[in-house]
């Protein structure tokens, strides 16, 4: 019966994110014999009907819920001319913008500017809709994040007011809530992860030329998944905008570290580099034959200069259907150097003080919208979006011959160690969503969506060696521990996601401050993946039998004849696999009633999650286990809305959410970093509640500026961390650490201009800033059995509550935009972003007994500045160029450690990873036919 349900739902059931059967007509009015300056108090309305509006104090305007066609709009004042704009074509789900002045004397047309955007595109119309929203949502579109120079989604998140990132995990943070806390979206439809590591998608995947614009719901609304906290974030792909458009774009660039002397003569590919093609990664990957039949020496690449493609095609076909293609590719080269430690029960372990990686990046990216209209009001949406990104790194440390490696040589040898890992990851991502919408009567509006979504995440050809080494008698010795110090490996991550969801909206009433409508569905998705990870290696059958000529030539004993003679010995691991299936069946309906001004949203949501995660890894005894885990529960939601007047509104939210482990949190395969880090999974993790609640003040004091209040709270229970496991130097694992986190904290953010330009000329400033301060804690909880016995304790060094990974105690983002305001304009944007010291890890203890004394630390990543800067400049209706800096401070990333040996006494806190990105300077031109 359960299956037969499943069939049911997926023939009827679909996701859409607020696809629109009606538009909008805004606009400002201005008065001609004032100066052009804004006329409040005119009338603007539709010929021939009774929809119409009148001007806020500043001339702002908006006709709202008109439904597709072509109209006459008609612009009146007492005392001035009236004005008659014929042939304004109003589009759904597009905002069709119409300004113009008018006075005593006669109006021509041709002072009326008339254009049409898509609704999610301008930062006008982003505003215009945070501001009629219910929930609490903000958003940053296309234009603004052109102006800003953004290049990825990833990116474009940290301009929202509560948004960072770690540049030590690459995660994401809303309101200081990590990956786990957070869902994603692409046209509201969920896509899967490209990381065995997170539970959301690399948004760095995701280039900007192929978005309308990222918002992020930082309250959560009944037709999202529950299985969130901190928001939701929802990338919307671009659309043709009109009846056509082509465009080409080229950027060339460079990476101020990859420029160093040394670096940019020398620098460094993996042995995979001659089997890719065109940014696609051509062999079967690592294998028995592979340990003879392909090097084991890094390659050279010339010229490591940065490179990007745009073409943008589009075209109208008749009068229902558009169709859009983008494409695109990109090759990013980028060198670290600077150092790595790891303690052990507060005594150095591990210590690289030369720990350098290059790496290139490609990025190719093609995404293809269809949109047909059967008639005004069915209409259906495809896109289909592919992104090949891969990724080639080179991993070094101990070429100086100062690294030392815990227990691999004694002092009395006189050797050092030298590490090399050298990694291709490469992913496919296939994402095809198809969107229906139908207008059934008209206060009855269904829409549907289904998608079906493929990744393919391998590491096809990992080589690792480690090395003992005299480097100034230029002396190489293969490692003595274990048999895999010299290996090449593969891992593959394959995932399958089917998900549908079904919308039905029934408006009671549309009436102007009288407004109650009812909207329930229901959802499915059924995400799967097979892991596989496979190791092979070698060892010396008797210690110093052969010795590479260097460090850089490793492949001339990797030979036949060695493994023939038996000095190298073969050795293989069976391969580490899990198998994950989450299956996700949900209904929820809304109740929406406006009265006056105050507006009222009720939602409630059932959701049944199915968890199961079957593995078999070397690590636990017996290999094979399995964890299976059932969530069904409700979970509502409450958003008020109070108008207090035009252009002050205050809203308030809560509601119930989980947190559900990923499938690399519950499988306890041990994925190894480039620097030897362990992090495994733990089949015993269970899942979060949370418990959300936010309180905003919204004004605008015009149609393009906002400042905004907000204050917000989150309680977790049984919170998951990052933590180091017990009696394990350099092994993380994720834990339910605490009973019970906390967070609060407030949000500022600004919009505002600074100096206004005139109609068609002047310039104009505008500041965007954003400000948010946390406080966050939990508990570090202690483990009994059934009979009182104890088992385990997270706490350490005498504490018994820390702050929450992730959080920062302070973010801040701020751009400042100067443009002139001509037919060919010239902007300038100076973009900055902060946050300050976050945890990375929680510290635990090593041995359980003696927590106070035996103990790792916490790691901190420590605050950093960013500052980017975009100069552009149109010089017709074709030609732009672009001149872009990122990172131009290039700040020192550190991560810290406090330390206190047993044998002092005396507690220091000390660096155990630094690096810089360096600063990237490039130049681009585009043309548009």
């Amino acid at each position: 019966m359960r299956h037969l349900f499943t069939v049911v739902l997926l023939f009827t059931c679909a996701l859409i994110s607020a696809q629109e059967t009606t538009g909008s007509v805004v606009g400002i009015i201005s008065d001609k014999e004032m100066n052009n300056g804004p006329l409040p108090f005119a009338n603007v309305q539709i010929k021939g009907t009774s929809k119409g509006t009148t001007t806020d104090i500043d001339g702002l305007y908006e006709i709202s819920t008109v439904e597709p066609g072509t109209y006459t709009i008609v612009i009146s004042f007492i005392g001035y001319e009236t004005l008659e704009v014929p042939n304004i074509k109003v589009e759904a789900g597009k905002v069709t913008e119409l300004n113009t002045g008018i006075g005593a004397g006669s109006v021509s047309l041709d002072e009326v500017v008339v254009t049409t955007t898509v609704r999610r595109d301008s930062q006008v119309a982003l505003l215009l809709e945070q501001k009629r929203a219910i929930e609490i949502k903000e958003s940053i579109g296309a234009q603004q994040l052109s102006k800003l120079g953004v290049s990825d989604v990833a990116t474009a998140t940290t301009k929202i007011s509560g948004v960072t990132s770690s540049e030590a995990s690459g995660d994401l943070f809303v309101r200081g809530l990590g990956d786990r806390y957070l869902h994603t979206t692409l046209n509201g439809m969920p896509i899967p992860s490209d990381d065995v590591e997170r539970k959301n998608i690399d948004l760095s995947l995701f280039p900007t030329s192929i978005i309308q614009n990222v918002g992020i719901s930082k309250t959560y609304s009944t037709d999202q998944s529950a299985d969130q906290s901190s928001g939701n974030i929802d990338v919307s792909s671009r659309e043709l905008v009109g009846d056509s458009e082509l465009s080409l774009g080229v950027k060339g660039g460079v990476n101020t570290n990859v420029t160093k002397s040394g670096v940019f003569d020398n620098f460094r590919a993996t042995a995979n580099k001659g089997d890719v093609v065109l940014g696609v990664y051509t062999e079967s990957g690592a294998s028995e034959g592979s340990i003879i039949g392909q090097s084991w020496d890094t390659e050279k690449v010339n010229a490591p200069v940065d490179y990007q493609y745009t073409l943008t095609a589009g075209k109208r076909i008749g009068e229902k259907l558009k169709v859009l293609f983008t494409g695109y590719q990109s090759s990013k080269h980028n060198y670290r150097e600077g150092l790595f430690r790891q303690y052990d029960s507060n005594f150095i372990d591990d210590s690289i003080t030369d720990a350098t990686t290059y790496s290139k990046t490609i990025n190719t990216t093609g995404l293809l919208d269809v949109n047909y209209s059967l008639n005004t009001k069915h209409k259906l949406k495809f896109n289909s979006l592919f992104i090949n990104k891969l990724n080639d790194a080179v991993f070094e440390g101990g070429r100086n011959g100062e690294a030392s490696i815990f227990e691999e040589t004694a002092p009395a040898e006189g050797l050092s160690q030298f590490i090399r890992d050298q990694n291709i990851i490469q992913t496919n991502l296939w994402v095809n969503q198809l969107f229906g919408t139908h207008q059934l009567t008209e206060n009855n509006t269904l829409d549907w969506g289904v998608g079906y979504n493929l990744v393919n995440a391998d590491q096809p050809n990992r080589i690792r060696n480690e090395l003992n080494v005299d480097m100034q008698d230029s002396f190489v010795q293969l490692g003595r521990t274990g048999g895999f110090q010299q290996r090449k490996s593969k891992q593959e991550i394959d995932d399958n996601e089917i998900n549908a969801i079904i919308k039905d909206a029934i408006y009671f009433s549309r009436e102007e401050g009288n407004t109650q409508s009812l909207s329930f569905g229901a959802s499915y998705r059924n995400k799967k993946r097979d892991f596989y990870s496979k190791f092979y290696g070698v060892y010396e059958r008797v210690k110093n039998v052969v010795h590479p000529t260097s460090v850089d030539e490793m492949s001339s004993i990797f030979t036949y004849d060695n493994f023939e003679r038996g000095h190298l010995i073969y050795n293989e691991l069976q391969a580490d696999t899990y198998e994950g299936e989450l299956e996700s069946i949900a209904g929820f309906a809304n109740f929406n009633i406006e009265v006056d001004n105050l507006n009222v949203n009720l939602g409630v949501r059932y959701q049944n999650d199915k968890l199961n995660v079957a593995y078999n890894v070397g690590n636990i005894p017996g290999r094979l286990g399995e964890s299976y885990n059932l969530y069904d529960n409700f979970y509502p939601s409450l958003n008020l809305k109070y108008s207090l007047g035009e252009k002050h509104s205050l809203r308030f939210a809560t509601s119930r959410t989980i947190t559900l482990p990923e499938f690399k949190e519950i499988a306890p395969f041990e994925y190894v970093s480039p620097t030897g880090q362990v992090t495994r999974g733990n089949p015993d993790i269970m899942a979060s509640t949370n418990y959300n609640y936010d309180l905003k003040w919204e004004f605008f004091p015009s149609r393009t500026q906002l400042i905004s209040l907000t204050g917000f709270y989150k309680q977790i229970n049984d919170p998951i961390n990052k933590v180091l496991d017990r009696g394990s130097a350099g092994v993380f694992s994720y834990f339910n650490s605490a009973e019970r986190a906390n967070v609060y904290g407030l949000e500022f953010e600004t919009r505002l201009n600074l100096i206004k330009p005139e109609e068609g000329q002047g310039y104009g400033l505008d500041l965007n800033l954003n400000a948010t301060r946390m406080w966050h804690n939990q508990d570090l909880k202690e483990i009994y059995n059934e009979d009182g016995n104890f088992v385990r304790t997270f706490r350490y060094k005498g504490i018994t509550e820390t702050k929450l990974q992730g959080a920062s105690d302070w973010i801040f983002n701020g751009s400042l935009n100067f443009s002139t305001n001509s037919e060919n304009p010239f902007d300038v944007a100076l973009i900055a972003s902060y946050a300050s010291d976050k945890v990375y890890a929680l510290g635990a203890p090593t041995i359980q007994t003696q927590s106070e004394t035996y103990y790792n630390d916490a790691i901190i990543e420590q605050g950093f500045l960013l500052l980017d800067a975009v100069i552009s400049k149109q010089f017709n209706k074709h030609w732009g160029l672009r001149l872009t800096g990122q990172n131009l401070l290039n700040p020192e990333i550190k991560r810290t450690q406090k330390i206190r040996p047993s044998t002092t006494g005396i507690e220091t806190e000390e660096v155990i990873s630094s690096y810089s990105n360096g600063a990237v300077l490039s130049l681009g031109i585009n043309y548009t036919f």
